[in-house]
């Protein structure tokens, strides 16, 4: 089940159904109100179709090992438990703090006074029951919100599973790029990351950039620490640095905007 609210037809027009990834794909719309970390998951009850259920920030990429947080929730009578890292950029995240018993105590805001918390890195297993002072189609964050409220009603009710799982943050055009190039460097390519179906011709020069799918470079163009997204066509001899390059909303031409990285 994908929660969808902004542009919402941009994720629908890849994913559709779900029939070539071998998943079974529904959409819970969060129309026209942002309903929130809490409200969005109270309005797509419904059609989840599981308790508990497995909740995955969309802005987040990690290799958290699910099943081990599914059966750390099953070992205690908690409504929430979180997936959680040791909080290693304090200045850059807030944090959760836990009890000996790994029970969450609180949260914490970046900064000085997040050192030594641990980072919640957007996978989660939740009850439905988590989410009963949530009004179906009311605005509601979790963290900040009610699982505070849970911890005060209800201590141990929410939960920390600490592991070492690897976390990338793509919630910002710059945390995307970052990342992508993260990938791109494991998988042993130092320059540049290449989508499906692009033609970039031989006299091109494209370094430490990102292109997506059917993508073509004219002879000559040159491209630095650049993102250029689906079915962009550069003419020859084209130069960009650090630049965001998609096709304009007419579909004749380019619109290029900075890449802070």
């Amino acid at each position: 089940m994908l929660n969808l609210h902004h542009r919402p037809e941009t994720i629908c027009a890849v994913v559709g159904n779900g029939g070539d990834l071998g998943v079974r794909v529904r959409y819970s719309w969060e129309q026209p109100v942002v309903l929130g970390s809490a409200g969005g998951p109270r309005q797509a009850l419904p059609i989840v179709g599981a308790d508990p259920f497995a909740i995955v920030n969309g802005d987040t990429l990690t290799n958290m090992d699910v099943q081990a947080l599914a059966d750390a929730h099953a070992r205690h009578d908690a409504l929430v438990t979180l997936a959680l890292v040791p909080n290693r950029e304090f200045n850059r995240y807030g944090g959760v703090l836990l009890d000996d018993s790994q029970a969450v105590t609180g949260f914490v805001p970046r900064g000085p006074g997040a050192n030594g918390s641990y980072h919640y890195i957007g996978v989660q297993i939740a009850n439905a029951a988590a989410f009963d002072a949530v009004p179906r189609g009311g605005a509601a964050r979790s963290i900040g919100g009610v699982y505070d409220d849970l911890i005060a009603s209800r201590p141990g009710s929410v939960r920390g599973h600490v592991s070492d799982a690897e976390f990338w943050d793509i919630g910002t055009v710059t945390d995307y790029w970052r990342t992508a190039r993260a990938f791109s460097v494991r998988q042993g390519d130092t320059e540049s990351s290449v989508g499906r179906h692009a033609r970039i011709d031989a006299s091109a020069r494209v370094t430490r950039s990102i292109l997506w799918d059917n993508v073509a470079i004219g002879a000559g163009a040159a491209l630095d620490e650049c993102i250029v997204a689906d079915g962009v066509t550069l003419p020859a001899g084209s130069a960009y640095r650090r630049s965001i390059i998609v096709a304009s909303a007419d579909g004749d031409g380019i619109a290029v905007s900075p890449l802070v990285v």
